[in-house]
């Protein structure tokens, strides 16, 4: 079971944040921890959502307005998400590393066939320079 996955109740999830439930009820209202509902509307906070009313009464016993904890909160989502995705194209990257041909496999030598059609030559074909007629010079033997 992750941390996300519903399973306390109010009551439980309040004494395992050590707050009353009422307070829970009014962090739900005002959108600083919202947990799921299940069946008939009940709430079920999960392992994730206490640790953040834990985090919220911290902070709040540290002075900051309930405001600057929703901030706060929606900063480290977003904090959050950018990992997620961080990691997601890190794992893209050492995929595609993988799946990397050299280049030199990837390289194609287009020539001209002996009827003038367009050929493909092997990568490791490369044809010998062809060198003017001047330089062979006078004294050059028959080629």
């Amino acid at each position: 079971m992750d941390k996300h996955t519903p399973i306390y109740v109010i009551s439980v999830a309040a004494e395992l944040a050590d707050m009353h439930p009422q307070t829970l009820r009014q962090y739900d209202r005002m959108g600083l921890v919202s947990p799921s509902r299940q069946g008939g509307r009940q709430r079920r906070y999960s392992r994730h959502d206490v640790e953040t009313l834990r985090e919220v009464q911290s902070l709040s016993k540290d002075g900051v307005s309930l405001e600057g904890i929703r901030r706060i909160l929606e900063l480290e989502n977003q904090v959050d998400a950018l990992r997620s995705r961080v990691r997601e194209l890190m794992v893209e990257v050492q995929e595609l590393r993988i799946d990397r041909r050299p280049a030199e496999e990837l390289a194609r030598i287009f020539a001209a066939g002996m009827a003038g059609e367009v050929v493909t030559m092997p990568n490791t074909y490369r044809p010998a320079p062809r060198r003017p007629d001047w330089f062979y010079g006078p004294l050059a033997i028959e080629r």
